[in-house]
């Protein structure tokens, strides 16, 4: 007897569809997207101090500047005193040399947190990726996802690096170029700041509208991306069936909307310098004709008029360059909401605590009462009930869309069932860390992928047993696995290079390396998907001698079409229309996998 108590809440159906996720997220203040992302760069918060203090000296020398003109003005250039001209002059160049060394230091600092930014983010997001299920990846598109990590943390590390202080300096400049307009006359100040008025309610009602055009424009780029991605992938598809048309139809459309997006973008990013400018000019107008005015009434001076001059351009040059700044803020926070959106999902397979006191008579894997949805509509497997017992080979046969991948998935855990508990070992599967469960099951995929490297760093990928092994070793340890005839098929042996994206191997050859990845592995549970599809008669007969030197303890599930790879079965299981069924003896299990046929 055992017994278990688990934590049997229905797993989450998560959508995890980046671009439906948007319109909710979209909705995300500014301020709370700033506050988000500057959690993230709170590491760097000593130099963004020190850049911060760096730009609050040079604003407050450039803002002395012209009240020590002004001074000099009506103190000793209208009364002939040119040596206080002189002095004045060398204490302006003075400032201005410490404005330019910490305008250089708040360049440079602020340079090296947007590059920490940039390395840290793309950290961040790659580090999410490796954490979401499969079902992420079905729901999203390669390309879009690379746009992601590339493209729009590019766009954050521009406003950082570039973009962040100036807009800080700016704003400083502009507080303390107002402050000394309303101090030195409060009229005259407040009749030139009247257009900023305007320009604040301006900026603040078109604000979300530019976020809006540049999120459209970053997302039609990440669709474009994409699109070329699954593209170029197929292309040998696409030559095969010359419908070179139809690939650039399908370009011709994701570009035609990039360029429109762009479009938008590009008009809403350019519409704030022209009224920025317009009004910047008024204010200049008011200024200079009421200065007048009150030195005609002899309430003003002529040094203090070229003073004001200064500080309403100190004012409103600010305000322009803030037109450029915004947008570059805009651009970085719609590129933000992306990223974050990636950033805030987590995933669906949580790891949950039993309570088991297990025997040894419990079966290796089981199925109990077990349902399964992708999506929460569509149910694809029907209270499914499976019992596989440790050194016994089960067969899944059944018509393609049959469930029979579906149900090795929920074996390795790719995803959860959605009713119903799968057990290994006695122990609910999800209670396993993902080390734990790797390490027990071996999956050898329909479609196995490889990465870009040597065959010895494809076949230890994932399995840190042999880490550190050297050649001579790996060849000695393969040999024992039975795994040297495999290995011979390949020119070069271990160091023979592999690109992904090409076809330097074939699909049979990449298959090989798939199974003798697996079983190096040593797993308790061995599940091969259409493993031997793509191999000729003679390498399939030395795959059957290899999985017949396994462990004793080792079981094996095979999901096939070809039923002469399942012919040594201890059992099979016929899976169509989402139900499991024993098939009974290899002539009942063709005569089901015809009728199922007919029926499909």
């Amino acid at each position: 007897m055992f017994r278990f108590t688990i934590h049997n809440r229905a797993p989450v159906i998560m959508n995890y569809n980046l671009n439906q996720l948007s319109t909710r997220q979209e909705k995300q203040s500014t301020y709370k997207a700033l506050k988000s992302l500057l959690k993230l760069i709170s590491v760097e918060r000593k130099n963004l101090w020190l850049a911060l203090i760096a730009i609050l000296v040079n604003s407050g020398l450039l803002l002395l500047g012209p009240l020590l003109v002004g001074h000099t003005v009506d103190t000793y250039i209208r009364t002939k005193q040119f040596h206080g001209v002189l002095v004045f002059g060398g204490i302006l160049l003075v400032m201005y040399m410490i404005a330019m060394v910490t305008g250089y230091t708040q360049t440079r600092l602020m340079g090296g947190v947007g590059q920490r930014m940039l390395y840290t983010l793309r950290n961040a997001i790659f580090n999410k990726l490796q954490e979401l299920p499969v079902s992420f990846f079905n729901q999203n598109k390669a390309g879009d996802l690379i746009s992601r990590v590339n493209n729009d943390t590019d766009k954050l590390n521009q406003f950082f690096s570039q973009s962040l202080m100036q807009f800080i300096g700016s704003i400083v400049t502009m507080i303390g170029a107002g402050i000394f307009l309303l101090s030195i006359n409060t009229a005259l100040g407040a009749a030139t700041l009247s257009p900023a008025v305007v320009i604040v309610l301006f900026t603040l009602a078109l604000s979300p509208w530019v976020k809006g055009k540049n999120a459209k424009n970053l997302k039609s780029v990440g669709s474009m991306s994409a699109e070329i991605q699954e593209s170029l992938n197929n292309f040998k598809v696409i030559i095969a069936f010359n419908r070179r048309d139809y690939f650039r139809k399908r370009f011709n459309e994701a570009n035609t909307e990039n360029y429109k997006t762009a479009i938008g973008a590009g008009l809403a990013n350019n519409i704030f310098v022209p009224v920025y400018g317009l009004l910047s000019s008024i204010a200049q107008l008011i200024t200079l004709l009421f200065g007048i005015y009150l030195i005609s009434t002899g309430n003003f001076t002529l040094g203090l008029l070229v003073s004001y001059i200064s500080y309403t351009t100190n004012f409103y040059n600010p305000l322009r360059q803030l037109a450029a700044l915004w947008t570059s803020f805009q651009v970085a926070m719609a590129g933000w909401d992306r990223i974050s959106q990636i950033l805030s999902l987590e995933s669906n397979l949580k790891q949950v605590k039993v309570d088991e006191n297990i025997t040894s008579d419990a079966a290796l894997l089981e199925f109990k009462n077990v349902h399964f949805s992708y999506d929460g509509s569509k149910e694809i497997l029907h209270n499914i009930n499976l019992r596989f017992e440790k050194g016994k080979t089960y067969a899944l046969i059944g018509p393609t869309g049959g469930g029979k991948t579906t149900t090795a998935s929920l074996i390795s855990r790719l995803y959860d069932a959605t009713k119903g508990t799968v057990l290994l070992n006695g122990k609910d599967i999800r209670s396993f860390s993902a080390e734990q469960r790797t390490q027990k099951i071996g999956f050898i995929l329909q479609e196995p992928f490889l990465f870009t490297g040597s065959v010895k760093e494809n076949i230890l990928y994932g399995n840190s047993l042999y880490k550190e092994v050297s050649d001579e070793q790996l060849e000695k340890i393969i040999e024992e696995a039975n795994l040297n005839a495999l290995l011979a098929i390949f020119d070069e042996g271990l160091n023979t290079q592999i690109t992904s994206a090409s076809d330097s191997i074939s699909l049979g050859q990449k298959q090989l390396i798939a199974f003798m990845r697996a079983v190096l592995r040593n797993p308790e549970l061995l599940i091969l998907d259409e493993a031997t599809a793509n191999i000729d008669t003679i390498t399939e007969q030395l795959l059957g001698s290899i999985l017949n030197k396994l462990s004793k303890e080792t079981t094996l599930v095979i999901i096939a079409h070809r039923l002469n790879t399942i012919e040594n079965a201890d059992e099979i299981y016929f899976v169509n229309e989402g139900e499991v069924q024993k098939a009974g003896t290899l002539s009942d299990a063709l005569n089901m996998l015809l009728k199922g046929k007919r029926v499909s």
